[in-house]
């Protein structure tokens, strides 16, 4: 905790770190709910598989698909923005490739999900 004698710089350094760590947690929490989102498309084309027409529950899945590959980019988009006006002192965020490599496989993940739900 910052004392009063603390120089107003560090203090602002590590209020500038707890920031950035709660950007990270913000990021997930959008990663969290799009992985959801993803699975109900999922969910949905389980439990409405048999329903005619069969396009109906492929093309309501694909628009969930559609929201949780949405998120992971909005996700991706706010955590670069954030990260671009701050800067890290002594937390440890994740580097930015990291998350871009993470936002990359997970989007590869949600459209492989819609192309088998529709090959199905």
């Amino acid at each position: 905790m910052a004392s009063k004698d603390q120089p107003a710089e560090d203090r602002t350094d590590l209020a500038e770190d707890r920031t950035i760590l709660a950007v990270e947690r913000t990021f997930s929490g959008w990663i969290r709910t799009g992985l959801a989102t993803a699975a109900v498309a999922i969910g949905m084309q389980a439990v409405f598989g048999p329903f005619q027409p069969t396009w109906v529950p492929k093309a309501v899945a694909t628009v969930f698909l559609l929201a949780a590959q949405m998120m992971l980019l909005f996700a991706w988009w706010a955590n670069r923005t954030s990260r671009r006006r701050l800067s890290v002192h002594a937390a440890r965020a994740q580097p930015a490739i990291r998350i871009a490599f993470l936002i990359v496989l997970l989007s590869i993940g949600i459209w492989g999900t819609g192309a088998v739900l529709w090959l199905l």
